[in-house]
């Protein structure tokens, strides 16, 4: 769940917008599902939501940019605007963020009621995607093996004091994430003080170490296959990383995240009534290879949450004292 705020305030000529379209989707479009795995947290400031729908900042080739998308009118159409160096790069961005060419036509969930029920009730569910690798995967090492909660503090503080502040009107607080060169100067003691540990500092500086090159092997890659594998040439992005990174950069319709903490769970009993395991859940998940991604936020989408028994994981402190 990310931050809701009120509406932004206005700031005199910065109010009126570098660019700005209307989109019009083919079909129906579940504004909300498709936009929500972008945030990271009730804490993220580079994902605002308010009740006319969200703001959303961005690291572009072109230069930081601050992105407001409205929600669908009653016509469906979607208002979107932009400020900043990369306002004409977001703006281009719309349609893919809100599902462009993503084609659930050929799922069929006939054979199971509960993710027929929530096909049904969600027919305008897609897979959004950023085209932004890197800004999908540091947060996705921030987060490897330690609670939600845990992961979503240190990425609110670690762009709090390197991020840039969103140009134009975004809402107070919102930061873009900073450049390569930025992250690659943030000393070790501030990783340590937004609570990241030394083996989660690390993967990121080796992702960083290689950022441009990696950028182009994932873009250029002929396959999704072949942007998961290159994703995991770097030491520290393995099968858990590579999915919860190509999901949303590129909205890869089968990557499951593997690993997952309580996926597996939820999964298994969404689909047969009881836990399982993570080879248990993609034995459950193999007669929608290829779309499997698909099925999982098919899952979350019915509403359907497992029942949480023993203890959870606890919340750890890693920064020094």
């Amino acid at each position: 769940m990310t931050a809701v705020l009120p509406a932004p305030r206005a700031s005199g000529a910065s109010a009126a917008p570098d660019a700005e379209t209307v989109y019009r989707p083919a079909g129906p479009l579940d504004f909300a599902g498709t936009l929500a795995l972008l945030g990271r947290g009730p804490y993220d400031p580079t994902t605002v939501w308010d009740l006319r729908g969200m703001w959303r900042t961005w690291r572009t080739p072109e230069g930081a940019a601050a992105l407001r998308i409205q929600r669908p009118a009653a016509d469906g159409a979607v208002s979107a605007a932009a400020w900043g160096p990369g306002a004409e790069w977001a703006i281009a961005a719309v349609p893919d963020l809100l599902g462009r060419g993503d084609d659930w036509s050929e799922l069929d969930v006939s054979g199971h009621r509960l993710l027929r029920d929530s096909l049904h009730r969600n027919p305008g569910l897609r897979l959004a995607r950023t085209g932004r690798m890197l800004e999908a995967l540091l947060p996705a090492i921030i987060e490897q093996r330690v609670t939600s909660l845990e992961a979503y503090r240190s990425w609110s503080r670690l762009l709090r004091w390197y991020g840039e502040v969103a140009p134009g009107p975004a809402p107070d607080g919102m930061r873009v994430t900073p450049t390569v060169e930025q992250w690659r100067g943030i000393p070790s003691w501030d990783w340590h003080r937004a609570g990241v540990d030394p083996r989660r500092a690390r993967a990121v500086q080796a992702v960083l170490a290689v950022a441009p090159s990696l950028e182009r092997a994932v873009e250029s890659a002929p396959t999704l296959g072949a942007a998961e594998v290159a994703l995991q040439t770097i030491p520290g992005v393995g099968v858990w990383t590579a999915a919860e990174t190509l999901q949303r950069s590129h909205g890869h319709p089968d990557l499951v995240s593997v690993g997952d903490y309580h996926l597996a769970h939820q999964v298994g009993e969404a689909l047969i009534g009881r836990r399982v395991d993570d080879e248990g859940m993609l034995e459950l998940l193999e007669p929608w290879r290829g779309q499997r991604q698909r099925v999982v936020r098919l899952i979350f989408a019915s509403g359907f949450r497992f029942q949480r028994r023993g203890p959870r994981m606890t919340v750890q402190d890693h920064r020094w004292h």
